[in-house]
């Protein structure tokens, strides 16, 4: 394809904002789609293509380099990397090809290069997870699935096949995901007059297992402690039938309003959200529900072939800060459930540190509650998200535990 200098222009401006910012990769590439309308097709699929994988491989496209801190170099490498004929432009002028390719090479055997992740982070991954994390690496680099989770509320999952089919939406149904579709091309599914419809979500097929998980029924009292913007409060209201009370809470109120939002197209009536204000919002809740889910914040280090811009924002502090909050909420929101009922612990983490060893840290303190069943969901096993989930439930009192 023809290059244009303020689309490359734009792609690098964008480049920087995500990483030297820190602003959201997704956020800065669609408001530069908006502010630009007289973009074709191709244009506007070259940079947002261009932009995620610079974002994606930051590290190795530098590497290769000849000069790695000017931004048009780091381009011109992804360019020659990507087989893109070089613009006769001043920017690109006396490219070495040949030692671009050499540095190529030279990367393959660095991981931390290779991968195009921080060191810190390379050694983290690889103490957790050992000899599983060189393929765990290369799953969460490739280019994340589109994938829709039928709203059985509103149609099933044959039917929805057929109409998005006739819209000119592929897609294709895994039977290990009930609900799943995966577009075999990707689309914007947000313009289908059935998305506005509510006859589906967008929701990584990982991200689905976690509401069936919790073992719900229609008629039960549920609470999701971690709503945010509600994916998995949608999915458990339709598995719950519409009938029962489902409330979520969340610290962000503007998480919780796109959750009404969300559950008025999506023809949900069970859902109560409430903003956690203090501790005392957890506590009045203290023995009332049947079922709890607990989608705790954590690395995120499961999702980052979808927010690859995660990877170089993360830091120590941060991943420190994060299994401490889980562990708090843990111990404290556990209290929710009713005795005899079952809660999930989740996060798109695959560090066992965020994951097995603070379900066993929990377990060890509150001798009441015992492990049903945990899953952990491999990106390189599955070619979906990271994900782990643990059904605890809770007893009477620890003497039922082994009655």
């Amino acid at each position: 394809m023809k290059l244009h200098r303020v689309l490359v222009a734009a792609v690098i401006d964008a480049v920087e904002r995500i990483l030297a910012e820190g602003q959201y990769a997704d956020r800065v590439i669609e408001k530069l789609l908006r502010s630009n309308p007289q973009w074709g097709a191709r244009d506007r699929a070259f940079l947002a293509e261009s932009c995620y994988n610079l974002v994606r491989y930051w590290r190795l496209y530098k590497f290769c380099s000849r000069d790695q801190k000017n931004n048009w170099r780091i381009f011109e490498s992804y360019l020659v990397l990507k087989k893109i004929p070089l613009p006769d432009w001043e920017e690109f002028k006396n490219c070495d090809k040949e030692k671009i390719m050499q540095k190529f090479q030279e990367a393959q055997a660095i991981r931390c290069i290779r991968e195009s992740l921080p060191d810190w982070l390379d050694s983290l991954g690889e103490k957790e997870l050992g000899e599983n994390w060189d393929r765990e690496l290369a799953a969460l680099n490739e280019e994340a699935r589109v994938v829709l989770r039928c709203n059985t509320l509103k149609v099933q999952r044959p039917v929805l096949k057929e109409i998005l089919q006739k819209e000119g939406i592929i897609c294709h149904t895994p039977e290990s995901h009930p609900d799943a579709l995966v577009l075999d091309q990707r689309k914007n599914v947000f313009k289908s007059e059935y998305f506005k419809k509510g006859f589906f979500e967008v929701q990584d097929a990982s991200s689905q297992l976690v509401a069936p998980y919790l073992d719900v029924s229609p008629g039960m009292r549920v609470v999701d402690a971690c709503a945010g913007a509600g994916g998995k409060s949608l999915h458990l209201a339709a598995l719950m039938q519409n009938k029962g009370s489902l409330i979520c809470l969340d610290t962000e109120e503007w998480k919780l309003n796109e959750l009404k939002l969300r559950a008025r197209r999506n023809g949900v009536s069970v859902i109560e959200t409430r903003k956690i204000e203090n501790n005392k919002t957890i506590k009045r809740l203290y023995g009332t529900a049947d079922r709890l889910l607990l989608d705790v914040p954590c690395s995120g280090l499961g999702v980052l072939r979808r927010n690859p811009d995660a990877k170089w924002k993360l830091n120590k502090e941060y991943i420190d800060r994060m299994r401490k909050n889980q562990e708090e909420i843990l111990q404290s929101y556990a209290k929710i459930l009713k005795p005899g009922g079952k809660l999930v612990y989740a996060t798109c983490s695959m560090l066992p540190s965020e994951n097995q060893e603070q379900v066993a840290r929990f377990l060890n303190n509150n001798p009441s509650f015992v492990l049903e069943q945990d899953l952990a969901v491999s990106p390189a096993d599955s070619g979906f998200d990271g994900f782990y989930m643990a059904r605890i439930v809770h007893h009477k009192n620890p003497a039922d535990v082994n009655s």
